[in-house]
Formats: C-alpha cells, sequence, structure tokens
C-alpha cells in the first residue's frame, strides 16, 4: 500500500484534487468526501496508466505541515 499527498480545494462549484507527487493527476467532485474517493481511482487509474506504458511509478516524497502565524 502506497500513500501519497492529496491537496483538496474548495473551488466555486465544489472541490478540485491533485497529487504533487503524480504531475497531471487530478480530479474533481461536489464534496470533499466525494473528491477524495474519486482523486483514490485518480491515483489508481494514473498508476496503470504509468506502469502499462513501461514508466516508472513514482514513490511518494511530498509531505504537508500546518504553520501557525499571528494575523
Amino acid at each position: 500500500m502506497i500513500k501519497y499527498l492529496v491537496i483538496i480545494e474548495e473551488t466555486a462549484t465544489g472541490y478540485s484534487a491533485y497529487s504533487p507527487d503524480l504531475l497531471g493527476c487530478v480530479t474533481t467532485g461536489g464534496t470533499r468526501e466525494e473528491t477524495a474517493q474519486n482523486m483514490r481511482e485518480a491515483i489508481e487509474f494514473h498508476i496503470e496508466g504509468l506502469q502499462l506504458a513501461g514508466y516508472p511509478v513514482p514513490p511518494p516524497n511530498s509531505s504537508s505541515v500546518y504553520v501557525e502565524v499571528a494575523a
């Protein structure tokens, strides 16, 4: 099992998501939960496509942190 960082952002019409480690792997959804599920499927499809084309699967190497600042 591989874990990739997924960024989910709210948009004017719902949500969009991408993974910094998988260039071009993006999706959308009406809710955060739907978008996360769509991204799981998109990542699986993306990896399958890479493998079928003979390309290496990029290892996950992105991470995230929240930084607290005075505002």
